[in-house]
């Protein structure tokens, strides 16, 4: 028969409690208590820092989203067209433009008598920066010319420029510029051609 050996007693023993032992502060209390303050952080941080709110004709029905485009239709229906000139001073120039068959008969296409509305809206809207947006009345001078006043920005960037008339007749006229740039054209949007 084989004697029986008692067990053998390998390294340190510990002489504190489990929770007296460094690693539990640092894995089990530390870690996730730096998890904790991390996420409240960045929720602070989200609140405060919100993206701006886009800037068109927008609108949430349920869980749809639709734009009006009603307003771009017309200016296409119209035949409408413009050409925007910027200043250094400051200065902007709008010259719009009617299709020649509306200049000869004194009549739209929808039949409404030729005129130049006494005012027009612009709206230059920075493509990231709120802070950068402009908005601004054209006043007629004279013809089809239309002039306002715009400080813009000088460092080169991607703006969405509007003119519109909010009369009898609402339409708008949008491009896409880098801004500032010297002139911008205004053309009505294709999409509404037929084919």
């Amino acid at each position: 028969m084989k004697k029986s050996t008692s067990p053998v007693k390998f390294g340190h023993q510990d002489t504190q409690p489990w929770y007296k032992n460094y690693m539990v502060l640092v894995f089990v209390i530390g870690l996730p208590l730096f998890v904790v303050v991390a996420c409240l952080w960045f929720v602070y941080y989200s609140v405060q820092i919100k993206d701006t709110v886009v800037r068109d004709d927008w609108y949430m029905d349920g869980k749809t989203l639709y734009q009006d485009v009603s307003r771009d239709k017309l200016a296409h229906d119209l035949d409408l067209s413009g050409d925007m000139i910027f200043d250094k001073d400051g200065t902007v120039t709008f010259t719009l433009h009617y299709p020649s068959d509306s200049l000869k008969s004194g009549k739209l296409h929808d039949g409404t008598p030729l005129y130049y509305p006494k005012k027009l809206n612009l709206s230059i809207s920075h493509a990231t920066d709120i802070s950068k947006d402009r908005d601004g009345v054209l006043t007629h001078t004279q013809g089809n010319k239309y002039t306002s006043h715009i400080d813009l920005d000088d460092l080169e960037s991607k703006y969405y420029v509007q003119v519109s008339n909010e009369g009898k007749l609402n339409w708008r006229l949008r491009e896409v510029g880098k801004l500032p740039q010297a002139e911008i054209s205004f053309q009505p949007l294709h999409s509404f051609d037929e084919k």
